[in-house]
């Protein structure tokens, strides 16, 4: 029987490293983003929280920070961060910032911009219009940015409190090379802005799945409405909720992981093109996944599980705030990649050595 030539050898064991059942499992995989906070000084801890993050009271300046939460997110099979902005010095220090940490470490981030203030009243219109140019052209062209089909995605938060003219005002500029989904709260909503958006991100964390017997319909009537008018749809799904220390009046228990995973299987069964999970670090509606004192690393270990990461993946908690200056943390999968990388050149080196010897053996013959 003929012996498979060196060519041959590498293809079976790429193959080996990477099986086809994990290749067509990456192929369906849906995106999933986390919506991401970056407001934080080490004073905003002190207001309206029940829990607190296993990194202490951090400020989203702390690049050591950023490249932690990106590195526990991919871990746990997010692929990227939707990070609440619109143009502030602070804030726009602090996109940038992000970026290039996600850059740096095959991440990826999106935005979307808060279009109403503290109050919920919507933001003047000529000052959104002129912050979504600057969006489109200082950042979503970074390499780092989300894409869908080739474009960098933006979700506009609060656009039902916009009229239909305004919203064309402001994303007609930039529709041609970004998209810009609404945050419509019904299939009405969503139609009425087909014409002037690329779909829909619907923000909800509040639903409690035990209660709601319609929250599974409503997700999939509104995804058929976005695709219906060739639009995007971006299906949210949330660990529990409780905001009563800053206003509101209803909690979802999070129930050991449990309405993650309902959550999740129902945003999934809206066939999205895009998994909104809300949110990485919402503590003050605690819908954070992030670790943290008292949920622990519960939320991303479901996650891990529902998105097919290997446990051996995760990365720990730091042990203490020291623990994450540690400037060398990207280089543990650098040498894993080196080491497969090594061993797999050694392997075909040592086949071609007992290849050259067998062929002068049968030459001396």
């Amino acid at each position: 029987m003929r012996r498979p030539g060196l060519l041959a050898v590498l293809v079976l064991v790429l193959a080996g490293l990477f099986p086809a059942s994990a290749r067509s499992a990456e192929e369906r995989r849906v995106p999933l983003l986390a919506y991401y906070y970056q407001w934080f000084e080490p004073s905003s801890w002190q207001r309206a929280k029940t829990d607190y993050p296993r990194l202490g009271h951090y400020s989203s300046d702390d690049a050591s920070v950023l490249r932690t939460h990106v590195d526990w997110a991919k871990a746990a099979g997010i692929d990227g961060f939707v990070v609440s902005w619109k143009s502030s010095p602070v804030n726009n220090r602090r996109l940038r910032l992000l970026l290039d940490v996600a850059r740096a470490r095959y991440f990826k981030v999106a935005v979307i911009y808060q279009g109403l203030d503290f109050q919920r009243r919507p933001l003047a219109t000529d000052r959104v219009a002129a912050d979504f140019r600057l969006l489109y052209g200082r950042y979503a062209r970074d390499p780092a940015f989300f894409r869908l089909d080739g474009k960098p995605l933006t979700v506009f938060s609060g656009t039902w409190q916009y009229s239909t003219a305004d919203i064309a005002h402001i994303t007609g500029p930039v529709r041609k090379g970004m998209l810009v989904l609404g945050t419509e709260k019904s299939p009405q909503g969503i139609r009425r802005l087909a014409h002037v958006t690329d779909g829909d991100a619907y923000y909800w964390s509040s639903v409690n799945p035990d209660t709601n017997d319609r929250h599974t319909t409503k997700l999939r009537a509104m995804a058929t409405t976005a695709h219906a008018a060739r639009g995007y749809w971006m299906a949210p799904f949330a660990p529990g909720f409780d905001a009563r220390l800053v206003g509101g009046t209803k909690s979802v228990p999070r129930d050991g992981g449990r309405t993650l995973r309902t959550e999740y299987a129902a945003a999934m069964a809206s066939a999205p093109d895009v998994l909104g999970l809300i949110s990485w670090n919402e503590f003050s509606e605690n819908s954070h996944v992030e670790p943290s004192l008292q949920h622990g690393t519960q939320s991303l270990d479901v996650l891990r599980e529902l998105r097919g990461t290997p446990v051996a993946a995760a990365p720990s908690v730091p042990a203490s705030p020291a623990a994450r200056h540690d400037p060398l943390g990207y280089w543990p999968g650098l040498l894993r990649i080196t080491g497969c990388a090594a061993l797999l050149v050694a392997t075909v080196a040592a086949l071609a050595r007992r290849r050259g010897i067998r062929m002068r053996k049968e030459e001396g013959t």
